[in-house]
């Protein structure tokens, strides 16, 4: 992981990329969690078998190694959680993003993690 600091227009510059990389995310969890169900109890599955669950978990593994090479913190992966180290009047925060968000509204201080959730000013 780098130690890479955005500004707010970095961050957002890169939300094509990242919303892509979100959705990625949740369509590979999606099947994943659906073959992977499948397989537990038996049953067989349009997706496929062990190779197809073995390639869902490499495409989530893939786009998460995205995340990591570009800087940001990937919190959670259900629902998808990202974080962009920044500051803010010379504080350190976290631009974050949920899966469901279409833009960077959102920040945290890195001390208090989601809790401390606030809209950008």
């Amino acid at each position: 992981m780098t130690d890479r600091i955005f500004t707010l227009g970095e961050a957002r510059a890169l939300l094509p990329e990242v919303r892509a990389h979100i959705d990625a995310i949740i369509a590979a969890r999606a099947d994943l969690a659906e073959l992977a169900f499948d397989l537990q109890s038996g049953r067989s599955s349009p997706l496929g078998g062990t190779p197809e669950l073995k390639a869902y978990e490499a495409r989530i593994d893939e786009s998460l190694g995205w995340f990591t090479i570009q800087g940001i913190e990937v919190k959670g992966v259900t629902p998808v959680l990202v974080d962009f180290p920044a500051y803010l009047r010379g504080q350190s925060i976290r631009l974050c993003l949920l899966e469901t968000e279409s833009a960077l509204g959102w920040y945290h201080r890195t001390d208090l993690g989601f809790a401390g959730r606030r809209r950008l000013p």
